[in-house]
């Protein structure tokens, strides 16, 4: 899903991307490269213009169109999905810069030239300038470094150091005093040079309110949706070829490893499409701090990604991609060329980790508020905080709030921004939302397949919490090939006889039901013949053996069925139905999992946990923490996303597998790094239920393999995200 969310910017990116194929294919591009190099303008630039692009964030007063940001990133995405030619990048950011900076008065002389057809670049690197003087006027001398779009820029963004401290200034580049230096660069598609300032007066007016991280922060979010747009080009492509190119008499995309690289360059894609859309909400709401935090997050999690998925795509396209008359090389070079100019990596990470440290991502998810229903749903929260536990339960189940999204009786039929509302509720009274847990997965199941006897039987019940469930998929021998089941169920009057055994069976040791898969005809295809039923734990010939796992709990368990009566008011759907059932309850499993938070349960909080570090630890600590939390805040960003299409009434798309599959292996990486935090202390300590300090390091790193396997192995959703996502074939058998 590109950054843009809706039907207005659907309609931005399929403008740009019909202006660019027409008016600047690669293939013209090539035969440009010297033109551009001297910073001359495309011949298409005064469309683009007529178009509005380079003016789409600025406000009317300025001749802009009154966008934001947001739009701008989407914008950019696009151009950069084109390898657009040219001084759009540096433009916009030149006067995105001025407009959010700048006085009065800079804003009124140069934002309207910027809008009209001017082209303007900022330098991020001040190199040898220094300023000198105050009041009415600064005088500039020395050298920048290398400036994108310097060559062909009328308007100049600059920085000099005055006092140890850097200053923002704006010059043209006809004013005295005032020299560009071409340099020959990477990216063959536009220009960069140097800037020698030699005594340039300048007004007091050009003279911005500005620091270096808040520009800084602005600048890298505009680089970042140019190079999703790249990144994302280079990974279609690389799919594309993947279907149609043949090695052994098969498309390559059917071999399991080019399958699964394809499906983790489209995780990597949508994860840094996240960030930047996360950088853009923060720079339209116009909270300072909240955008340098975004933004330092977004720096951290696709500068130097970009980079690198570029080349893994090229590595797909085989040694075609390597030569140079593939248009893959151009895009590499551009976000090669964007890595270089952006800042160092590492001092994007330290600068995350340290407003992590100080500052929390405020998420906000536009909504219209209901607050009559509010009202009722905040009454009903607060009535139920002067009763015991259990009473408090049942009325919160019996008003609906358990499970909103179930229908009337059991929910409030709520869409997803009554859900929303009914959160923030539950939050803002500081108490926690009751859940079913594998209910979640198997209540809806029982409610589009199931016979009212069953809803009336389990569904209040569980919704009380009278009833726990567990799920009786997984077998030893299967895995999470669910179709190769061997448990069997045959018919017997008045039910059927279910034999065979289930493993890595949660909650089953506490469960009263379980949903259970099992094979009712042996001659039937694969994924036929299967059947759903409900399982009453306590009936005779079910017994229950708890798995202790690595970290010395026993959540897991193994269920041996041994001819367990299951009658026919307990059988969900018709015989043979039950894979159709099962996908209810699948699907449920995935949305739920992928809507996890990224930190919770008994995993520690690594921005608590390196604030407890010494001083000095703490400062090294600092990148580590940045890369963690800013890869945490796409994910978050990922997941609002899906909630806004929801909100929309779009489909969700890819967000839950991607989630899914993203956020096991981030929050085993994050538990890794805060056990290298503790140290030797993570060596010592009972695993037990109290377990605390390094222990309680330990602990979470060795209860990672849960989020690794449950709910489909991380192998299995790159095989889903692959064949059901990205259309690739299955592997030959």
């Amino acid at each position: 899903m590109p950054i843009g969310i809706g039907a207005d910017h659907d309609a931005l990116a399929d403008a740009l991307a019909r202006f660019v194929a027409r008016e600047a294919p690669v293939e013209r591009t090539r035969g440009q490269f010297d033109v551009l190099a001297r910073g001359e303008r495309p011949a298409f630039w005064d469309q683009l213009v007529g178009m509005g692009i380079p003016s789409l964030h600025l406000a009317e007063e300025y001749d802009g169109a009154g966008a934001g940001v947001l739009e701008l990133a989407v914008a950019l995405e696009r151009s950069g999905h084109g390898l657009l030619p040219g001084p759009l990048l540096p433009t916009v950011t030149a006067s995105a810069v001025v407009q959010a900076h700048g006085t009065d008065a800079a804003r009124k002389t140069l934002l309207p030239g910027l809008a009209t057809g001017g082209t303007g670049t900022v330098a991020l690197d001040p190199g040898t300038v220094v300023l000198d003087g105050d009041g009415d006027e600064v005088v500039a001398t020395g050298e920048t470094g290398l400036v994108l779009g310097a060559i062909g820029a009328d308007v100049l963004v600059l920085a000099g150091r005055c006092r140890e401290k850097a200053v923002w200034f704006v010059v043209s580049a006809g004013d005295v005093g005032v020299e560009i230096v071409a340099e020959t660069g990477v990216d063959l598609t536009r220009d960069i040079g140097r800037v020698r300032l030699s005594e340039v007066r300048i007004p007091a007016e050009h003279v911005l309110a500005a620091s270096e991280d808040e520009v800084a922060a602005l600048a890298v979010l505009l680089q970042c949706a140019e190079a999703v747009g790249v990144a994302r080009w280079a990974q279609e492509t690389g799919l594309a070829y993947a279907r149609v190119r043949e090695q052994f008499g098969r498309p390559i995309g059917s071999f399991q490893a080019i399958k699964h690289k394809c499906a983790q360059l489209l995780i990597r894609v949508e994860v840094m499409t996240s960030a930047v859309w996360d950088a853009a909400m923060a720079a339209d709401r116009g909270d300072l701090a909240q955008i340098e935090l975004a933004a330092a997050r977004t720096a951290t999690v696709v500068r130097r990604e970009a980079v690198d998925v570029v080349l893994d795509s090229l590595t797909v396209l085989g040694g075609i991609g390597n030569t140079w008359e593939h248009d893959i090389h151009l895009y590499w070079r551009r976000v090669v060329s964007l890595l270089a100019l952006g800042g160092s990596q590492d001092s994007w990470a330290r600068r995350a980790g340290e407003l992590a440290s100080t500052t929390a991502r405020e998420a906000v998810l536009g909504y219209e508020d209901r607050p009559e229903f509010r009202a009722g749903v905040a009454a009903t929260i607060a009535e139920s905080q002067g009763l015991d536990p259990a009473a408090a339960r049942v009325l919160l189940a019996d008003r609906g709030l358990v499970s909103p999204h179930y229908p009337e009786p059991y929910g409030l039929g709520a869409d997803t921004a009554g859900q929303l509302i009914i959160a923030e509720e539950f939050a803002r009274a500081g108490v926690e939302q009751p859940r079913t847990v594998v209910g979640e997965w198997a209540l809806p199941s029982v409610l589009r397949y199931g016979t009212e006897d069953q809803m009336r039987r389990l569904v209040a019940p569980t919704l009380r919490g009278e009833i726990v469930w567990c799920q009786l998929f997984s077998e030893p021998g299967a895995g999470s090939d669910l179709a190769s089941l061997t448990t069997f169920a045959t018919k017997v009057d008045g039910g059927w006889r279910i034999d065979g055994s289930k493993v890595w069976t949660s909650k089953a040791h506490e469960a009263h039901w379980g949903i259970c898969l099992a094979r009712t005809d042996r001659d039937a295809p694969r994924h036929r013949g299967i059947s759903f039923f409900l399982v009453d734990m306590s009936a005779a010939g079910v017994e229950v053996r708890p798995l202790r796992e690595a970290n010395g709990d026993s959540m897991f368990n193994e269920v041996t069925l041994d001819g367990v009566f299951v009658p026919d008011a307990d059988l969900v759907g018709a015989p043979g139905e039950g894979w159709t059932v099962a996908r209810t309850t699948l699907a449920n499993e995935r949305v739920a999992m992928g809507a996890t938070p990224v930190a919770g349960g008994h995993r520690l909080d690594p921005v608590e946990v390196a604030r407890a570090l010494d001083p000095a630890a703490r400062q090294e600590a600092l990148p580590a923490l940045g890369r963690i939390t800013a890869t945490t805040g796409a994910l978050d960003a990922l997941a609002h996303r899906g909630v806004l299409k929801r909100l929309s009434g779009l489909n969700p798309g890819v967000e839950a597998s991607v989630l899914k599959a993203a956020s096991a292996r981030h929050i085993t990486e994050a538990a890794a790094q805060v056990l290298e935090w503790f140290g030797p202390e993570a060596a010592v300590g009972s695993l037990g239920p109290d377990v605390s300090g390094g222990g309680r390091a330990a602990k979470a790193y060795l209860s990672t393999p849960s989020l690794l396997i449950g709910g489909g192995t991380l192998e299995i959703q790159l095989n889903v995200i692959a064949e059901q996502i990205l259309g690739l074939p299955r592997e030959a058998r």
